[in-house]
């Protein structure tokens, strides 16, 4: 299977997640399994189907979040090569060149990207625009919208 780049705080997030999952979530619902099958008969239990459910629900999510850490590439930002290009995990600061409006954005792997807290995936088409240029270069994004060009006027490894 292909690494999935993810950068050392996605992956710490993932962890204490599965460590979440594992360690309260998992007992919790075999212990309302366990009470809900003392009320008797299952087929009517609603209680008991609910947390069949739920625990399908864990599971699932526990495997998707060690599959993904088994195959990610977890790269730490603070120790990348500061030349000033732009890479994955970087944090840019950009300025529209339509309207000057600034913004900033962290590149990070698709299960990470949050547009909300400036986080945004790497095959994102910003993300690909960026990638490669460095500190006062225009990236042109070819977005669904129409063609967008930024300036990028910061690159910050934090």
């Amino acid at each position: 299977m292909n690494k999935v780049p993810l950068t050392a705080r996605g992956a710490e997030k993932l962890r204490e997640e599965l460590k979440q999952l594992k360690g309260v979530e998992r007992p919790r619902v075999i212990n309302a399994i366990a009470e809900a099958r003392a009320h008797g008969d299952l087929k009517e239990n609603a209680e008991y189907h609910a947390a069949r459910e739920q625990q399908g629900f864990i599971e699932g999510r526990i495997k998707d979040i060690e599959g993904k850490l088994s195959n990610a590439q977890v790269i730490d930002v603070t120790k990348l090569n500061r030349d000033g290009k732009v890479v994955f995990g970087v944090t840019v600061d950009l300025v529209d060149e339509d309207n000057g409006a600034e913004v900033t954005y962290q590149i990070v792997g698709e299960d990470e990207a949050d547009i909300k807290e400036g986080r945004i995936s790497v095959s994102s088409p910003i993300a690909r625009a960026l990638i490669g240029k460095s500190e006062g270069d225009i990236a042109v994004v070819r977005a669904p919208g129409g063609e967008k060009e930024y300036e990028i006027t910061a690159v910050r490894y934090l």
